[in-house]
Parts: structure tokens; C-alpha cells; sequence
């Protein structure tokens, strides 16, 4: 086991190395570029859509349970233990640059989802798209939409479900010593349930589960902000520096250059929002929209609600405690934190939300496994997908962690390069479609 995990870890790092953080945020500020930076001036038009309900809009769900299938997907373990990691192995200022990943992240997130619109099709099970089927439609390189398809599948072992019960497992032992085994059979069974019914229960339960979940945490949050607001300065004075300079060790800091700032920064930003990865437009494929643009400005208050909200919060709460500085593991960093500012209650918020994060994680990724599954081995292979994806809940809560995060990173890495390639080739159709749009307008 730990010589698959150096070997995974090895290659991890080499596809995560200078090349894909420059292709990913390049990509991002390319799109801002050719588009005007429309994530900054539509984003109040962008959160009305979210609850606008349109006349003869074909799709399986509504533009709201596609936001929120994605959100399920996207606020999850990156949003809690992701930024523990980037701040423990980068420093403060990789939090910065998970906010360049945010901000351009949108734009990027916006052009997947319109092409994931534009080239969508009908089956038997509903709509379905995403980056498989623009690179084979849109870009002619049905290759490379395969491949696309086959590393999906292979990151929802990782980044949407091992990864996630796992976190679910650690949390639960660490509190409560429930056993990982039982923790992995609980999962396995409440996950079978709901997604035997595909997106439509999927879509139904995550826009039930999502608002829940993400209100509860960040009223918490808002709470500690508020009572601390002297600290908050302070928070925003230590991102900001060392997104440029290096902190020295001390205390139980390790230290980090900005080259390991920049590096978790982007990487965990990229895990936790997905920009460039191109799981989100899977799900916006399946949407009730009459316009492709329509359907991506609502997926793009996606990146803007995980990034810029929900990881801000989370990592302001981290560098306003003590704790980062005294050697805590990422895992553990952001419970004590809230426990620091609320005791038991704040621990308590940081289990829960761990807990309904990674669940609501693992089904909003079942779904992009499921598709990318289905578009290699046919409509008739659903049911195979699911009884393997379900499997893999219960082998996640019991693996390690270290082992399970750089598989994720290796996953992700791969999803990215087809579907960055593919949004470079059609970023001309993504223009286009939005200059007419808004002409209309």
C-alpha cells in the first residue's frame, strides 16, 4: 500500500506541476478576457435566473436543482478540510490564490456550461452532456471526449466519494470512535437509496439538503466574524502578504515558500470549486432552459458561492485561531478553530456539516460517474456504475487519507487537460452565444 500511495503521489505531483496551475488559471483569465469579464458585471443578473422559471424550457430538472446538484457536488470536504490543507502545507496566502482560481473560475464555469447546453442530447434516461460531448460535437475530437469520459469515471471514486467518506469516517472516529466499517455501511445504504432514482432524486434531494446544510454552516461562521471582528484584519493582512512573500516557520508551522502557496492554493481551489475540471456542465446539461447562456450564468454563481464564499469564511475563521500555528493536522484544523471562538457547539457545526458536505458530495458526483459511464458503455450500464460507485463508499471510509487525496489530485488532473483543451478550441462559440444573448437583451 504505501508504495502504490508514493507512486500515485509521484505522478500526482508531476501532473499537478507548473504546466497545469499555468493551463488552468490561464484558461480562466483567457475566457475572462474574451468575454469582457462577464462574471463581474452579470452576476446580479446570474442569481435572478437561479430562481426564474422558464416557458417551454426543455430539460429533467429545474435551474435551481442544477445549481444545487452542482453545489452538492462542489461544497463539500474541500470547503472544510481543503482549506485547512492549502493554509497548513501553502500558508495564508494560498488562500489568495484560490481566489484567483474563483474569480476566473467563473468565467471558465460559465463557458463549460454553455457548450454543455449547446451540445446536449436526448436519451432514454433524460438529457445528458458535458465537456464528452462538446469535444466530440463541437470540437470533432470524439477521442478525447472518451478520454475525458474514462477519467470521470475514475475521479468519482475519488474526489467524489472516497475522498468524502472518508472525511465523513476520520470526522466520526475522531469524536465519536464509530467504527470506519460502520460509518462506510451507513453511507453505502442512504446513498443506494437516492440514487437509484437518478438526477431527478438526486436534484431533489440536494435542493433540499444544500440550502440546509450551507445556511447552517455559514450563519456559524457569520456569527464568529461578527463577535471577532477586530481579528478580521488582521486575517485578511496575513493573505494578502504572504501571497507574494514566504512565511518563516514557527511555533508548529512548518513554514512554505510562495512557490507551495501558489501551488495548494490553486490545486485545492481547483478541488474544492471544479472550475476546468468539467463535472459541473454534466449536470447543467440536464437543466430546464431555453437558452445555454441562461443555464451558465446560474452554473457560475456556483464558483462564486463555493470559493468566494464558503472558503473565505472557513479559512478567515482558521487564520483568526491560533491553532494553524501550532502544528494541527489539516484535518483536524478547522474544528479546533471553531471550537476555539464556540466550544463545543462550533465543533459540533464543523462535524455536521463534514458529514452532510461529504454526503451531498457523493451524490451530486454519482451523477457525473453515471454519465461519463454511460456515454462509454451505453444507456444499459447504469446500473452497473451505481452498484460499483456504492462499493466504493464503504472502501473510502476505511483507507487512508493521505492515499485517497492524491488519488483525487491525480483524477482531477486528468479531467482537466480534455476539457481545458476543448474550451480553448470552442471558446469562439462561447462568445458568440453570449454577445447574442445579451444583444438581445
Amino acid at each position: 500500500m504505501q508504495e502504490l500511495e508514493k507512486i500515485i503521489s509521484q505522478i500526482s505531483s508531476l501532473v499537478w506541476g507548473v504546466p497545469m496551475l499555468i493551463l488552468l488559471v490561464g484558461t480562466g483569465l483567457y475566457l475572462t478576457i474574451k468575454l469582457k469579464g462577464m462574471q463581474f458585471w452579470a452576476l446580479g443578473h446570474a442569481f435572478k435566473l437561479i430562481f426564474t422559471k422558464e416557458k417551454d424550457a426543455k430539460g429533467d430538472i429545474t435551474n435551481f436543482q442544477a445549481l444545487m446538484t452542482a453545489l452538492a457536488a462542489t461544497v463539500g470536504i474541500g470547503n472544510i478540510v481543503g482549506v485547512a490543507t492549502a493554509i497548513t502545507f501553502g500558508g495564508p496566502g494560498a488562500v489568495f490564490w484560490m481566489w484567483v482560481t474563483g474569480l476566473v473560475g467563473m468565467a471558465t464555469k460559465y463557458s463549460e456550461a454553455i457548450l454543455a447546453v449547446k451540445y446536449r442530447e436526448k436519451g432514454i434516461n433524460g438529457y445528458k452532456g458535458g465537456p464528452m460531448y462538446y469535444l466530440a460535437k463541437g470540437a470533432n475530437m470524439p477521442k478525447l471526449g472518451l478520454a475525458f469520459a474514462a477519467f470521470t469515471v475514475l475521479a468519482s471514486f475519488g474526489i467524489g466519494n472516497m475522498t468524502q467518506s472518508n472525511a465523513i469516517a476520520t470526522a466520526l472516529t475522531s469524536q465519536f470512535d464509530t467504527p470506519s466499517w460502520i460509518t462506510g455501511i451507513v453511507l453505502l445504504t442512504i446513498t443506494s437509496f437516492v440514487i437509484l432514482g437518478g438526477i431527478k432524486s438526486i436534484g431533489k434531494t440536494t435542493s433540499i439538503l444544500i440550502p440546509f446544510m450551507i445556511a447552517i454552516y455559514l450563519t456559524t461562521a457569520i456569527i464568529i466574524l461578527a463577535t471577532n471582528a477586530d481579528k478580521i484584519s488582521d486575517a485578511f493582512g496575513l493573505i494578502f502578504y504572504h501571497a507574494f512573500n514566504p512565511i518563516a516557520a514557527g511555533g508548529g508551522f512548518a513554514g512554505a515558500a510562495v512557490a507551495a502557496a501558489i501551488r495548494y492554493g490553486i490545486a485545492r481551489g481547483v478541488f474544492s470549486n471544479e472550475s476546468g475540471l468539467g463535472s459541473a456542465p454534466i449536470a447543467a446539461a440536464a437543466a430546464k432552459t431555453s437558452d445555454p447562456v441562461k443555464q451558465a450564468l446560474v452554473s457560475m454563481t456556483q464558483t462564486f458561492i463555493d470559493t468566494l464564499v464558503v472558503c473565505t469564511m472557513t479559512a478567515l475563521i482558521i487564520l483568526m485561531a491560533p491553532i494553524w500555528t501550532t502544528g494541527a493536522s489539516a484535518g483536524d484544523l478547522t474544528l479546533k478553530s471553531f471550537e476555539y471562538f464556540l466550544g463545543g457547539y462550533g465543533s459540533f457545526v464543523v462535524i455536521l456539516a463534514t458529514i452532510l458536505f461529504g454526503y451531498s458530495t457523493i451524490l451530486g458526483w454519482s451523477y457525473y460517474g453515471e454519465k461519463a459511464f454511460e456515454y462509454i458503455f451505453g444507456e444499459k450500464s447504469i446500473s452497473i456504475y451505481r452498484v460499483i460507485f456504492v462499493s466504493f463508499v464503504l472502501v473510502g471510509a476505511m483507507l487512508e487519507l493521505k492515499l485517497v487525496w492524491n488519488f483525487s489530485d491525480l483524477a482531477n488532473g486528468l479531467m482537466a487537460i480534455p476539457n481545458l483543451i476543448g474550451l480553448l478550441l470552442l471558446s469562439k462559440i462561447v462568445t458568440e452565444e453570449t454577445n447574442r444573448y445579451f444583444k438581445a437583451k
